[in-house]
């Protein structure tokens, strides 16, 4: 399993708006078939250049449905980022690959 991490920096003067159109931005990425699941959280450190920070965290199954989201699906749907937000967000992209996932066992008292 991988994780496709965005994390993005967005001025508080947009970031309601940004939110608002970032709901409809991930159903997007989710509905091109690469990605099982999203997250959106926001990140609670402050940053020295003020604004919001945020982190968009995809699921994919396979590195081929990652990388088939960079050639068929990336540059249009962050294009329309850029678009929209270009002067007032600053990203960037992290790739994770899953090791080993742990869940608490039940403890008997």
């Amino acid at each position: 399993m991988y994780i496709y991490n965005v994390t993005v920096n967005i001025d508080e003067s947009v970031h309601e708006e940004w939110l608002t159109w970032m709901e409809s931005h991930i159903l997007e990425v989710l509905n091109t078939g690469r990605f099982t699941t999203a997250k959106l959280t926001e990140v609670l450190v402050e940053e020295d250049m003020g604004g919001k920070t945020f982190s968009i965290q995809y699921t994919a199954n396979t590195r081929e449905d990652l990388d088939d989201y960079y050639k068929y699906d990336a540059e249009k749907l962050r294009g329309d980022g850029v678009k929209k937000f270009s002067d007032k967000m600053l990203t960037f992209r992290t790739e994770l690959k899953v090791i080993k996932e742990f869940y608490p066992t039940s403890v008997e008292n």
